[in-house]
């Protein structure tokens, strides 16, 4: 897991794919932090992103870098604790202007059943599961 982490904020952008009634969305991301062996991201509990998750937790991750790119599908799970949160913002300080650990909007998810799949034009593909 740490792998897929160090490639994921070594790329510092990534792109998550939800489900919205059975159409994809993909949007822009930038938080991937590892919290209690776990690997999670934030988003806000009013965006779409979100009210899509929690219908609907298969997601897909993608990246590219140097060549290699990265496909990370599973489900996300919400977790609304504090803690989960405060770590979340206290690795990302630059969240802090829109978000906070005790308001009512920030969310952190993390990963289960997870799949991912390091893949490039030169080498085979490599999957690591967590």
């Amino acid at each position: 897991m740490k792998e897929v982490w160090q490639f994921i904020k070594e790329c510092g952008v990534y792109y998550l794919a939800t489900v919205d009634k059975d159409e994809p969305k993909v949007r822009p991301f930038g938080t991937a932090e590892i919290f209690e062996d776990r690997l999670y991201i934030q988003t806000g509990k009013k965006k779409d992103c979100f009210k899509q998750i929690e219908k609907n937790p298969n997601v897909e991750l993608c990246c590219f870098k140097d060549g290699k790119w990265l496909r990370l599908k599973g489900k996300l799970v919400n977790d609304d604790r504090v803690e989960a949160k405060k770590d979340m913002l206290d690795k990302n300080p630059s969240l802090r202007g829109m978000y906070d650990e005790n308001d009512d909007n920030t969310a952190v998810l993390y990963f289960t059943d997870a799949v991912a799949t390091f893949s490039s034009f030169t080498e085979a593909p490599k999957e690591i599961r967590f």
